[in-house]
């Protein structure tokens, strides 16, 4: 048995079955996905119908774009409610979607994060995908953890979206986080400088290797740093597959926990 972390699929389904395939995946195996299944790429849809018939072996955490997906079809519901729409109308699912939309344009700053990347569009209008799907994918969403945890090899293994840190009391972050969960979710370089766990291995993504500017850089591959104080092996397994059309480094990466070895 080998326990495999992915992190930010965002949309690239055909790299992610070819992984899985790639590792040889099977039930006998057992596999952490970090967060962030949607946007960017082209294939949403298709990722979030094998989320929604995802294997019992599958451990699935929730990342930002997650989370703000789930935000996003709670906007949508919320009219809908105060409507009595029926859930299953498309066309309604159509009117609802361009009348936040049109709010969002319009300078409303509560709704200036919605459907940012265009994926709900997207579902509805090439998928036609109704609001009553939409619902159920984001129950899915809400259902999914923060944080996994393990111990193998004698080693705390972590798994979170972006990072991981005890407690925020005391500890001046570059970025401000309003919970824990936020930090878990949207830490970037406070990830490695602030975070961590003793005699821990702590597996995330978020931010892409392929950006210079950004700490985990890694020409495209995995991020891999080590905390002696801490006894605390870092990895960023987010290698930015969904930027392949305009990087050559981008690729979809993914770490056997057992033996650290990484497939890309």
């Amino acid at each position: 048995m080998s326990t495999y972390v992915m992190s930010d699929i965002h949309g690239c389904y055909d790299e992610f079955i070819e992984m899985l395939k790639k590792i040889e995946f099977s039930n006998k195996d057992k596999l952490i996905i970090a967060g962030d299944y949607m946007d960017r790429g082209t294939q949403s849809y298709e990722m979030l119908k094998w989320i929604e018939n995802k294997p019992n072996n599958v451990i699935l955490l929730k990342g930002n774009h997650d989370e703000e997906f789930a935000y996003c079809i709670d906007l949508m519901k919320m009219l809908f409610d105060k409507k009595g729409i029926s859930l299953d109308n498309l066309v309604a699912t159509k009117l609802i979607y361009e009348l936040i939309k049109g709010m969002s344009i319009d300078g409303d700053e509560s709704m200036a994060i919605f459907d940012y990347y265009g994926t709900i569009q997207s579902l509805i209008y090439d998928n036609s995908v109704t609001m009553e799907q939409l619902i159920k994918w984001s129950n899915c969403i809400r259902e999914m953890p923060l944080v996994y945890r393990d111990i193998v090899n004698e080693r705390n293994i972590i798994v979170v979206h972006a990072g991981y840190i005890e407690t925020l009391e005391g500890v001046e972050t570059d970025d401000t986080y309003e919970s824990l969960e936020s930090f878990y979710m949207y830490a970037r370089d406070d990830a490695y400088v602030h975070g961590g766990y003793e005699h821990a291995m702590i597996i995330a993504g978020h931010t892409p290797t392929l950006f210079e500017d950004e700490l985990p850089y890694n020409e495209g591959n995995v991020y891999r740093s080590y905390d002696e104080q801490l006894d605390c092996i870092f990895y960023n397994v987010d290698c930015g597959c969904a930027y392949k059309n305009n990087s050559k480094m981008a690729s979809l990466a993914c770490i056997c926990i057992e033996n650290e070895e990484i497939v890309y």
